[in-house]
């Protein structure tokens, strides 16, 4: 199936996504890797506001590269998220709706996608300056000092995207593993 996720986002809009399913994202997302996650989390733990509300957050795993002049960005493409698995839970207990990037997540965060009604959304890896296309606008929001690495709040549209991880427990890369093997028995 095809889905299409605009904001405002909510977790009646993933009820339905099952892994494997196609996504278009059209809205606000936000730009956070492990430096920012890091941060964000010191930030929670000493009682203060993040630089966004995680409630019905989207976030994108991604170091983009500078913008050329003309363009909102550079190339974007995931980042590989197990580095931010360590926060996730934490954060998707807080509310947030969807995590992107690429690779394989911990059981942590399995559960963690699974107890909230959340997603895991696969960016196209090596696909980075067809990603920045659908970024419409960007402008970083906190962090300025990491570079890459800041926070950034995005503007999409039609971000190309496929569920990994749904809230009803679906693994794409389990699926995915078992679909092959199952071939070639046959």
């Amino acid at each position: 199936m095809e889905y299409r996720l605009t904001e405002p986002f909510t977790k009646e809009q993933l009820k339905d996504c099952r892994a494997g399913d196609r996504v278009l994202v059209t809205g606000t997302v936000y730009t956070a890797r492990d430096a920012a996650h890091k941060r964000i989390t010191e930030m929670l733990d000493r009682g203060e506001e993040p630089p966004f509300d995680i409630k019905n957050s989207i976030m994108y795993y991604v170091g983009p590269t500078p913008a050329k002049p003309g363009f909102p960005i550079g190339s974007a493409g995931p980042t590989t998220s197990y580095r931010m698995d360590a926060y996730a839970p934490r954060f998707l207990d807080m509310g947030q709706l969807a995590m992107i990037g690429k690779g394989q997540r911990s059981p942590e965060v399995i559960a963690a996608t699974e107890r909230n009604g959340a997603v895991y959304l696969a960016a196209i890896g090596g696909a980075a300056a067809l990603m920045a296309r659908q970024i419409k606008k960007a402008e970083v929001i906190a962090f300025d000092d990491l570079g890459a690495e800041a926070v950034r709040r995005l503007y999409v549209e039609d971000l190309p995207l496929t569920v990994v991880l749904d809230g009803k427990g679906g693994n794409l890369y389990e699926q995915g593993r078992e679909d092959y093997l199952k071939s070639l028995v046959k």
